[in-house]
């Protein structure tokens, strides 16, 4: 009924498919809600928050990561991981939620490609003789080393 979809847009609903439904339709309505996420303006100020981890420096605004004082050069994609990483340091972060974000949702292939960009990660942050500063959390995903 109409009033049905008027309370549930009223109340937060993005949007709302009607019986009989389309699998294509159901899976490009997902798509589109997850482009109008991505696309949402960001605030400025949280952005421009430069994070301290020990030794480990991010500055998500200018795009900078130092260890040690030593500018590290990271690829756009390993940027992208390590900022989704520090940006909840205490969250596991599963292979898929990582895809979505960096790859985006209809992103099609393997979600261990995650896995290669975080060993190259690794290799370029990680300090020999130290422990990692990105834990795998066995049979779920990543997150901050003492986050």
């Amino acid at each position: 009924h109409e009033v049905d979809r008027v309370v549930g847009l009223s109340i937060g609903a993005d949007d709302y498919v009607t019986k009989p439904f389309y699998p294509r339709e159901v899976a490009a309505r997902i798509s589109a809600v997850g482009r109008r996420v991505r696309a949402a303006p960001v605030d400025a100020s949280a952005v421009s928050q430069e994070r301290v981890f020990g030794d480990l420096r991010i500055d998500p605004a200018a795009r900078r990561v130092s260890v040690s004082g030593q500018e590290i050069v990271l690829t756009k994609k390993e940027f992208d991981l390590l900022d989704a990483i520090t940006s909840r340091p205490k969250v596991v972060h599963t292979r898929e939620m990582l895809r979505d974000v960096i790859w985006g949702t209809d992103w099609f292939g393997d979600d261990h490609v995650v896995d290669v960009h975080i060993g190259n990660l690794r290799k370029k942050i990680d300090r020999a003789g130290n422990k990692s500063l990105i834990e795998t959390v066995r049979g779920v995903g990543f997150r901050l080393a003492g986050g």
